[in-house]
């Protein structure tokens, strides 16, 4: 059975070069920004979800 590892120096290199023919010099800017801001939006996301689901978390339930 095949593990499952990180890519290596090689890898990573052979897929920059795909990603710089795939959308040209110009555009990787613009697409890293874009990246960022997706990442940023993800991440404020997640912390407004755990910000909602606290005090519900905090609050006793009723048993019967």
């Amino acid at each position: 059975m095949f593990a499952i590892t990180p890519p290596g120096a090689g890898e990573l290199l052979i897929i920059l070069v795909i990603i710089l023919l795939i959308f040209g010099g110009a555009k990787l800017p613009q697409l890293a920004r874009s990246l960022g801001q997706a990442q940023k939006e993800f991440k404020r996301g997640q912390q407004e979800e755990l910000e909602l689901d606290e005090p519900t978390r905090s609050t006793p339930r009723d048993e019967a």
